[in-house]
């Protein structure tokens, strides 16, 4: 079992940045995929950023130059940071993993966190 617990949601203005936190128990001498999904009100839930435990990173057109995600050293934490933040990411954040070769935001994911919302005003 994956425990995942995000936080660093709130409220920002468009064109402001924010960085989202998930500690995550990832056994990590398996090969593994952590990342981000969100999903606004009335619309479908959206990847937005994956990492594999070989530190490769995929990311949705959306955010590709905006947003960047990582984990410490320890890959006991994994960040989202997120600039130039527009109205339409306003949603709430999950982070994501799962145990598997090789990373994709098409995937399923099976474990989940509990979410943190991100509010971007204009």
């Amino acid at each position: 079992q994956v425990q995942l617990v995000e936080s660093g949601g709130g409220s920002v203005q468009a064109g402001g940045s924010q960085r989202l936190s998930c500690a995550a128990s990832v056994y990590v001498y398996r090969p593994y995929c952590m990342g981000w999904f969100r999903q606004a009100p009335g619309k479908e839930r959206e990847g937005v950023a994956a990492i594999g435990s070989d530190g490769v990173a995929t990311y949705a057109d959306s955010v590709k130059g905006r947003f960047t995600i990582s984990q410490d050293n320890a890959k006991t934490t994994l960040y989202l940071q997120m600039n130039d933040l527009k109205p339409e990411d306003t949603a709430m954040y999950y982070c994501v993993a799962s145990y598997r070769v090789g990373c994709a935001l098409r995937y399923e994911y099976k474990f989940w966190g509990q979410g943190t919302q991100v509010t971007v005003s204009s």
